[in-house]
């Protein structure tokens, strides 16, 4: 019987709200039954940084994960081989940097799946084996509602999205025909830096003065928004 990668109706909801909550990837790992390792039943994120086309995992928060799967009585096959991660396009296909993250960081693991959801629900499932010669296959994607499965949780999922997923994006100003706003990279003189969603809602909603202290002390100060700061990251 040729494999197929099954998600319980909870965790494809999951993924799919997590996907449709804003506009960058999102990525995580598959929690699978014990006794059929390619049936998803649950997905689970880690702290992470996030654009439209990339995700940088917390190395630690990671590494937490794991030791708690373990604790939970879970073999590594079952939390640390699937890898899921949505686009916010409607491309499923991997990217450059998909193949590179695919084969550094699960090129030791006997086998591992890459799984991409992009926004239209097209998909990309493929298995690899790293044993002997080597090889990889597309596998099939089903919603499996033959198994129990838990309800949907939303306050939960979103919970856990605010927890755990930083999304950035690039100062490009901000729009929306208020002249108020004007934030230009010329401007603020950070042309093409990444900042924090929740520092940029936190300028929105501060009044016009105040937002422009705010933005000279970062044009001047690069210290104050954290320039050259290094924290230990995993990336995808």
């Amino acid at each position: 019987m040729s494999p197929v990668l099954r998600f319980s109706p909870s965790a494809w909801a999951k993924l799919l709200y997590f996907r449709d909550r804003g506009p960058t990837e999102i990525g995580g790992f598959a929690l699978t039954a014990a006794d059929d390792l390619l049936y998803v039943e649950q997905f689970v994120t880690v702290k992470q940084r996030v654009t439209a086309a990339s995700i940088v995992f917390d190395d630690a928060a990671v590494a937490d994960l794991f030791d708690s799967q373990v604790e939970a009585g879970r073999r590594p096959e079952q939390f640390a081989r699937l890898w899921l991660h949505t686009h916010p396009g409607t491309s499923a296909d991997p990217s450059s940097v998909d193949e590179e993250t695919f084969g550094r960081a699960f090129g030791g693991c006997q086998w591992a799946l890459m799984f991409i959801l992009g926004q239209t629900g097209k998909t990309t499932a493929r298995l690899r084996f790293n044993v002997g010669p080597g090889a990889h296959m597309a596998v099939p994607v089903e919603v499996d509602y033959s198994r129990p499965f838990a309800a949907t949780d939303l306050d939960a999922w979103e919970a856990e999205y605010r927890a755990n997923v930083y999304p950035e994006y690039r100062v490009m100003g901000f729009g929306g025909g208020d002249p108020g706003y004007g934030l230009t990279d010329d401007a603020m003189g950070l042309e093409g830096r990444m900042f924090p969603q929740d520092l940029l809602e936190d300028l929105r909603d501060m009044e016009p003065a105040e937002r422009q202290l705010i933005l000279d002390e970062l044009a001047t100060d690069p210290d104050a928004w954290g320039q050259g700061q290094q924290e230990a990251i995993y990336e995808f």
